[in-house]
């Protein structure tokens, strides 16, 4: 799947590695199922280590392993299902994940937005996919009412920010 990043489609340099795999060389995405199992030899390992959360698992399991990964893949299996929101927020704000974060799965365009804004910053996108829309997407809205990751100054606070002598007129 195409993936895009920083406004541009990149290469994907992570390999995903399901649980019966072999391990292969370079940088991989394990579940984490596989990195509680092989926790100790996957840290071991002298390559970047990606981990793919499902919609039902919380980054709460990971605690402080959670700065041991270069990218962490949060799954949005169903439109329908916004849990990955929920993890990308807590990830960023709560855990002070620096990583990549990255949405697999049901991404849709209506989306990308929001996901980014909840602190996402890769997109596995479906083949087809044009850049042009992502970017168009990505800029068709300019004021929040709610606060989020990206730290884009939301209604209120720009209201709260207007000189005294312009809020009294």
């Amino acid at each position: 799947m195409p993936l895009i990043k920083d406004n541009a489609f990149v290469e994907n340099t992570f390999a995903h590695v399901a649980d019966e795999e072999t391990l292969p060389e370079g940088a991989i995405v394990v579940s984490l199922k596989r990195f509680q199992a092989e926790r100790e030899m996957l840290l071991a390992r002298n390559t970047p280590l990606g981990l793919r959360l499902t919609s039902d698992q919380s980054p709460e399991a990971l605690g402080p392993d959670v700065y041991h990964f270069a990218v962490i893949e949060l799954e949005f299996p169903k439109f329908k299902d916004g849990r990955g929101y929920s993890w990308a927020r807590q990830l960023r704000q709560r855990m002070g994940y620096k990583g990549e974060l990255r949405a697999v799965g049901e991404v849709l365009r209506d989306q990308w937005l929001f996901m980014h804004r909840v602190g996402i910053d890769a997109f596995e996108v479906r083949p087809g996919t044009r850049i042009e829309d992502f970017r168009a997407a990505m800029a068709e809205q300019t004021v929040f009412y709610q606060p989020a990751s990206d730290r884009v100054r939301n209604v209120l606070d720009l209201r709260h920010s207007r000189p005294a002598r312009i809020a009294a007129e």
